[in-house]
């Protein structure tokens, strides 16, 4: 029979257990006031709790990694980047994707985006920021968010607000804005869905057999005492960020290196990530095991930097029709000029160098990430200024002032460059005006002002953009200049393309200011060129002398690196001193909303030949391939442009039969470097798409089928209506050997 307690009395277990309730209560209440400390909002109500565990000098970041397909119309859209009115798109070599990293340190976040675009335009951050303002308020601001573009030639352009750009992409294209700004934003949102507790480590190596200056005569100008600290004309240092989760797994990586992503050249019209693109998609291919292109949780964002004079073409420029050299000074050939003087290499083609140089970048940065020990840690910050970039004086000593101009191009800026000449008779390195090309100037678009003359000296101005305003402004005036910092590694966000000896130049200034409070120690400091809005290139003083393309399109004006260099200190300075808050906004950007004009006309209704529909095959397969074969078969199609927006969806697949199963399994997507979807608009409004699989070494035997997805536009009373369609290819197989049982 069970003891019976005292009436009124309380057992020595219950007294136990009442003290251990109230110590409990204690701590609970202890908890949650630090929690509370601890609180960092994520945007849609969440808190983080996760630095609980750890000391204030063990204490992780949140890290958050994000990738998102922003591949845009794959037809009749200038591809953006070599200016060429002949390059319009007509298929997809790869898809163009946004990689975002965000970064969390319990007080402050910062954004990094990387995405597969010539550049970031001004309209194009300034619409992706109206969209995080209205998803996550002021988490997400021009402040903290930093838009960087790879630089790839083949995307689609038309997504500029400014007069001259848009004239070079058929106007202002709405179906290329959309998917940009849908996709970064979308990988920003992947990134903030996947926050957790990580940590940043970095790495820093030499990759030097796959960059090569293109305008050597203009890095020799500048001083012999500061070219013999470098080893290189060209800088070939990668910087690699590995991101991992508390476990030590590995869930992304960051990672700069200064190349032109032009390994794609100007005669290409599909759509392609180039060298850059490529990078990501072997380390993600390598990472993300068994998964198709633009899938799986690992992220890796290679991005630009100082890039301005480097070439991937490591051939070097050569006259086409001859074989022989180019000439030294202004890159131009006996017969032919500019045109005819052409980089190549290192590969047999541009797929061939595309393949090449993105894999020679995959395989530094893999090599760098998987030996990365060094942890970064520290706070982050991130300072934003916007600056007028036309009227910006710098003292440059006790007695000068100098001061930027008014936004002009010089003649050299139309000879283009090595990597993809002009059409016309200019050379690089002119330093005198063309009377035939100044006249036709004079009357159609107005004779340079004395004032701007004299400020670009010695450029010879063919267009004084910063003086032309109709429809809209031909170049931006407000430009952003921007640091983020995470821990010791500083990203310099520079909106436009620096050379090489520039890109030293900034480093080092904003290296010095940030050590100097002796807060940072041992600073990396990167450059992430073509950021949030694009004003051409960024010279030395001593390379703006020689007027090559770098020169002459250095638009505002010889002192343009002095003014940067004087922001960037600015910037940096605040940094340094934790007085990020007393920096001046400066003046806005402007948004326009009239006189954006396009020319791009809607595309047509699709027409098929007679007793046909739409996918069938024109062309067939072959009954039998060998690996390293190419396949190749061709539809009856709609125009790319009436399937919409076709980001997370593909219009190629190869598929594999699995026997075991009696199914079809996808292997490939036009994502993939394996397939080329080639599209062909014929007469009368038809038009064909042929599909090719250029067969790895390393397919397994068996039987294959292509398949082809599209839309097509027709008539039906009074209104046209879009409906989809497909194709399949006949089974056909891959074998070793063409003799097989």
């Amino acid at each position: 029979m069970a003891a019976r307690k005292p009436c009124g009395g309380v057992s020595a277990l219950e007294a136990a257990l009442a003290v251990l309730f109230v110590l409990m209560t204690a701590v609970s209440v202890t908890l949650i006031t630090l929690m509370a400390t601890w609180n960092t909002q994520t945007g849609e109500g969440e808190t983080n709790t996760h630095y609980l565990l750890f000391s204030p000098e063990d204490k992780p970041y949140l890290i958050g990694v994000g990738r998102a397909d922003c591949t845009g119309p794959p037809a009749e859209i200038p591809l953006m980047g070599y200016a060429n009115p002949q390059q319009t798109a007509a298929g997809i070599h790869t898809r163009l994707y946004s990689r975002a990293f965000i970064i969390d340190d319990g007080r402050r976040r910062v954004v990094f985006v990387t995405a597969d675009v010539g550049m970031i335009s001004q309209r194009l951050r300034l619409e992706v920021l109206q969209a995080l303002q209205v998803k996550y308020g002021d988490l997400y601001s021009q402040q903290n968010v930093v838009l960087s573009g790879t630089h790839t030639h083949c995307g689609p352009g038309g997504y500029f607000q400014y007069t001259l750009f848009m004239i070079s992409s058929k106007g202002f294209i709405k179906a290329s804005m959309e998917p940009l700004v849908d996709g970064i934003v979308k990988s920003i949102d992947i990134a903030h869905r996947n926050i957790k507790p990580g940590r940043i480590y970095r790495s820093r190596g030499e990759l030097d057999d796959s960059s090569l200056n293109r305008s050597p005569h203009s890095y020799l100008k500048n001083p012999e005492e500061e070219r013999d600290r470098y080893q290189w004309n060209t800088d070939k240092q990668v910087l690699v960020l590995k991101f991992t989760d508390l476990d030590g797994d590995g869930i992304g990586m960051l990672s700069w290196f200064a190349v032109h992503a032009v390994s794609m050249n100007s005669t290409n019209r599909l759509v392609s990530s180039d060298n850059i693109g490529h990078a990501s998609y072997l380390l993600e291919q390598d990472k993300n095991r068994g998964q198709l292109p633009g899938q799986g949780s690992f992220v890796a964002g290679f991005s630009s930097s100082n890039l301005g004079d480097v070439s991937p073409n490591t051939r070097g420029p050569l006259c086409m029709n001859t074989g022989r050299p180019c000439d030294y000074l202004n890159s131009s050939c006996p017969v032919g000029g500019t045109k005819m003087c052409m980089a190549f290499g290192p590969g047999a083609d541009m797929f061939d160098s595309t393949r090449i140089i993105g894999h020679n970048i995959y395989r530094k940065a893999k090599e760098l990430y998987d030996r990365a020990v060094e942890e970064v840690t520290g706070s982050l910050q991130s300072a934003h200024q916007f600056v007028n970039m036309t009227d910006v004086s710098v003292q440059i000593n006790d007695t000068h002032t100098v001061s930027t101009c008014k936004p002009a191009l010089g003649h050299s800026f139309a000879a283009g460059t090595t990597d993809g000449g002009g059409d016309l008779n200019f050379t690089q390195g002119a330093v005198e005006g063309d009377p035939f090309w100044d006249g036709i100037r004079d009357v159609l678009l107005g004779e340079p002002s004395n004032q701007t003359q004299e400020c670009h000296q010695p450029k010879p101005i063919l267009l004084s953009t910063g003086e032309m305003n109709w429809p809209l402004p031909w170049h931006p005036q407000i430009v952003d200049v921007q640091i983020i910092t995470i821990g010791s590694v500083a990203v310099v966000a520079v909106p436009g393309e620096m050379t090489t000896m520039s890109g030293r130049r900034l480093r080092e200034a904003v290296r010095q200011e940030l050590q100097s409070e002796g807060a940072f120690r041992d600073t990396e400091v990167v450059i992430a060129g073509l950021s949030n809005v694009y004003t051409h290139y960024i010279t030395t003083y001593e390379e703006y002398q020689v007027q090559r393309y770098e020169g002459a399109s250095t638009i505002y004006g010889p002192h343009t690196l002095s003014a940067y260099l004087h922001k960037y200190r600015g910037l940096a300075r605040a940094i340094a001193q934790d007085r990020v808050s007393e920096l001046p906004l400066g003046p806005q950007p402007p948004f326009f909303q009239e006189n954006l004009f396009n020319l791009l006309p809607a595309p047509t209704v699709d027409r098929k030949p007679e007793n046909s529909s739409f996918g069938d095959v024109l062309q067939q397969v072959y009954p039998v391939y060998r690996q390293g074969d190419v396949v190749s078969v061709t539809f009856v199609a709609g125009n790319p442009r009436n399937s919409g927006d076709i980001r997370d969806t593909t219009f190629v697949t190869v598929e594999i039969h699995d026997n075991r199963t009696d199914t079809w399994e996808i292997i490939h997507t036009d994502a993939s470097w394996e397939t080329r979807f080639l599209w062909l608009k014929g007469s009368n409004q038809r038009s064909n798409a042929t599909i090719e699989w250029h067969i790895p070494p390393s397919a397994p035997s068996g039987s294959y089928r292509i398949r082809h997805y599209g839309h097509y536009k027709q008539w039906a009373g009074w209104q046209t209506f879009i409906t989809a369609y497909q194709g399949t290819s006949d089974v056909f197989r891959v074998s070793a050997s063409f003799y097989y049982q």
